[in-house]
């Protein structure tokens, strides 16, 4: 199969999703993997230590490799299928090895450090600079010192380690499938919201085809529940039958932990092996490896932040529970009856309707996705200058529900663009949101004609989709995560960084990656923001000011809960990479519940598994990472805190400090260290007050 019909092959801007097929994936890899190979051997051989002679090569053989992987990636993300991961398997080890042989190239590692403390230093950029800086490190980190035994040790963890990690995301996807709770009376289905019965009634649909149709069966069912969010989460919160509510608790925290989707044994040797890693580097733990890229640089840094959270939060959370076991036995609970896990998310739904006369089934119609984006863009063009178009038809996508946009500047010139996958398709599509680059920007990359090639970004979610004529209605918590996703994606869109190795999302330091994310997650609670992108989509109807004051009044509603929750998982990462010795004895899930014991008013169940199915640090980026989160959102709430000292209420003023932030946390990308992007926005170093203050914790302890 030759490159002209082999789409993965082809130099075309964007990926053709609607020709790859998985038949494509093993023979376009293994081409470019051996041009990869023979490209570096090239280089080696010939290489100069200056910017032209080694950077803009090396970036040019890495590209092509990374798109085409990248593309590959994206699709086991959102159109998994067998044929899909039989090809992946097949060719990630031939990828990684010619990645580490890249990483590991003592030619070009020696070259890095003679840019580095050469003549030519001296005019390089501070971008390029820094990306000098960053490679010798990294190939460091990637084992460019090791020999011999030590060598091939280290990268055949790191072979091992990849596969573990695709292995445990499938078990987790197929483990999400294979549940399924199906209801046929309405007994069962009692208090569940017609939004939930509208998806769940077409959830059971689509499981039994060969079913006659049924006139009305949103009202009469059956239903169908099953482990992905947009039924699990409103289900656990609305459901009157506590039993069902207890079986589907039991199936969520113990998924991907028993066979034949059994994650169990791959904690352990995940785990070990990273040790094990860490060890060949010289360093006592993954977690000491892990933060020697991240702004909190030590491990007892980034502890320090969490306990001061943890400490700011525990009394409200314990009255948090107070509050939901007094409604519940006020309501009827039968005394004698133990407040368990699975009563929290229907009492804590159930106050907040008392406390703030409000629920998401009431906001849902407000919030249809079109509607949304609508407001959503126009808060961009506010805040940045960015006008963004619908492009329907300009690229190629992988599902018929795909939208493709462009980002125009004051110009009208396009900058940037990106698909988003807004709906949840459990059985191709892993749970969550994201963002992640289709391709990023670089002058050196540019196409013949052009000063530099645009950054394009796929943004996915995993919201409740359309049913029937109803459009796709969001909670409040789904615009949250909309807006989340976009921010990293104007991040990666807006960068005016032309060195492609520093450009966008590239060279940050995890730990500062959310910051953008989280920082327009605040403009939720932004009164015209928010009722800007609202619209009744039967009436029409703007949200009505009372009820955005209510959601604003709730905004800190469950905040010592929330911050706990985070705080009780970033805690437990740290300790499964810091100190723990895997098979001496002790679980992880021993470390959990250790954890949970300090950070936690509820324990968790004894036949907890929440770890199996914990994807963001065993098969994602965030391992001995995960408190980036609270780390970035320190950096988030002080960012908006300049737009709260500047007026919200003042349009000038909002525009202009907007504009600063474009050109400084949305430009700069990686081409200086957060710090000092961060110093370049707001003129100091980062305080946690304001995330404090938002949560109303500041003077909870």
């Amino acid at each position: 199969m030759g490159e002209i019909d082999n789409p993965l092959l082809s130099e075309t801007a964007l990926p053709q999703f609607e020709k790859i097929a998985p038949a494509h994936v093993e023979p376009a890899l293994r081409q470019i993997c051996a041009e990869m190979a023979d490209g570096l051997t090239a280089l080696e051989a010939a290489v100069v230590p200056t910017w032209q002679g080694l950077v803009v090569p090396l970036e040019r053989l890495q590209d092509r490799l990374g798109r085409a992987w990248g593309t590959v990636g994206h699709l086991m993300g959102v159109a998994n299928s067998p044929e899909l991961r039989a090809a992946h398997d097949a060719v990630q080890p031939l990828v990684i090895e010619v990645s580490m042989r890249a990483g590991q190239s003592r030619p070009l590692y020696e070259a890095w450090k003679a840019l580095r403390d050469g003549p030519e230093a001296a005019t390089l950029t501070a971008a390029q600079q820094r990306i000098v800086a960053c490679n010798v490190r990294d190939a460091e980190l990637a084992g460019v010192g090791l020999d011999g035994a030590a060598r091939d040790r280290f990268n055949a963890i790191q072979l091992q380690l990849a596969e573990l990690a695709t292995r445990f995301s499938n078990h987790v996807l197929d483990a999400t499938k294979a549940w399924s709770l199906e209801l046929t009376t309405p007994a069962e289905a009692a208090g569940l919201p017609p939004s939930l019965l509208r998806l769940a009634a077409q959830m059971w649909r689509e499981a039994h085809a060969e079913a006659p149709p049924s006139e009305d069966p949103a009202a009469t069912g059956p239903w169908r529940i099953t482990l992905d969010m947009p039924l699990t989460a409103p289900f656990l919160q609305h459901s009157k039958r506590r039993d069902l509510r207890e079986a589907v608790y039991r199936a969520s925290i113990t998924r991907a932990s028993q066979p034949p989707h059994d994650n169990t044994p791959l904690l352990d040797e995940i785990l070990g092996l990273r040790l094990e890693l860490a060890n060949l580097l010289g360093f006592a733990d993954y977690a000491a490896l892990s933060l020697v890229q991240k702004m909190a640089s030590e491990p007892a840094t980034a502890l320090d932040l969490l306990e001061r959270l943890r400490d700011q939060s525990l009394a409200a959370a314990r009255q948090d529970l107070a509050d939901l076991r007094a409604l519940a036995q006020e309501s009827g609970q039968p005394e004698g009856v133990d407040f368990q896990p699975w009563d929290v998310a229907f009492w804590a739904e159930r106050l907040r309707e008392a406390k703030f006369d409000f629920s998401d089934e009431q906001l849902r119609p407000y919030f249809a996705l079109p509607t949304v984006l609508d407001g959503l863009f126009a808060l961009a063009h506010r805040l940045f200058g960015v006008t963004i178009v619908a492009a329907s038809g300009a690229a190629q996508v992988w599902h018929p529900d795909v939208q493709f946009f462009r980002v125009l500047d004051e110009e009208r010139r396009e900058i940037a663009a990106f698909f988003l996958d807004p709906y949840s398709r459990p059985a191709h599509k892993r749970g969550g949101a994201w963002m992640d680059e289709c391709v990023g920007r670089s002058r050196a990359l540019a196409l013949p004609g052009e000063a530099v090639r645009l950054p394009v970004a796929f943004l996915v979610c995993n919201q409740t989709p359309p049913v029937g004529n109803v459009p796709s209605l969001m909670t409040f918590g789904e615009v949250e995560t909309l807006f989340h996703e976009f921010g990293h994606g104007l991040q990666h869109m807006l960068t005016q960084v032309e060195e492609g190795l520093a450009s966008g999302i590239r060279n940050i330091e995890w730990d500062a990656v959310e910051l953008p994310s989280q920082f327009m997650e605040n403009w939720c609670y932004h009164e015209p923001t928010l009722r800007g992108l609202t619209r009744h989509f039967e009436t029409g109807e703007r949200l009505p000011l009372a009820l955005f004051q209510r959601i604003l009044a709730a905004r800190t509603y469950r905040a010592g809960s929330d911050m706990l929750r985070q705080v009780l998982f970033s805690i437990t990462d740290l300790a499964l990479h810091h100190g723990y010795k895997p098979g001496q004895g002790e679980s992880p899930f021993d470390v959990y519940r250790d954890v949970a014991s300090r950070t936690s008013v509820l324990p968790p169940l004894a036949e907890d598994r929440f770890l199996c199915a914990f994807s963001h640090i065993f098969a994602g980026g965030y391992a001995a990472g995960y408190f980036s989160y609270k780390w970035a959102e320190v950096l988030s709430a002080d960012a908006f805190a300049a737009f709260e000292e500047a007026g919200l209420d003042d349009p000038t003023q909002v525009a202009q400090t907007g504009r600063h932030f474009r050109d400084t946390v949305l430009a700069l990308g990686g081409s200086l260290h957060p710090a000092d992007v961060f110093r370049a926005f707001r003129g100091r170093d980062a305080s946690a007050e304001a995330l404090l203050r938002h949560y109303g914790l500041l003077d909870a302890a």
